[in-house]
């Protein structure tokens, strides 16, 4: 459990994470509940797209135009 003043005290000293932060926690959560084979194959992934990246559908962002 959290002890809220502590929290707090730290909040005000470091100031809030971004939200970046706070996915790439989550993702880090996520990756180490994984098997070492699944942990493997997502280090296979991301390496993949890393080194050779294919385009978004609807363009660089990845936003269809409505027009």
């Amino acid at each position: 459990m959290t002890h809220r003043p502590l929290a707090s005290e730290l909040s005000e000293k470091l100031g809030y994470p971004t939200s970046d932060t706070i996915q790439g926690l989550r993702l880090l959560k996520a990756f180490v509940k994984l098997s070492p084979s699944q942990r493997s194959e997502v280090i296979e992934l991301v390496e993949r797209l890393a080194n050779d990246p294919t385009p978004f559908p609807g363009g660089v962002s990845g936003r269809f135009r409505t027009r």
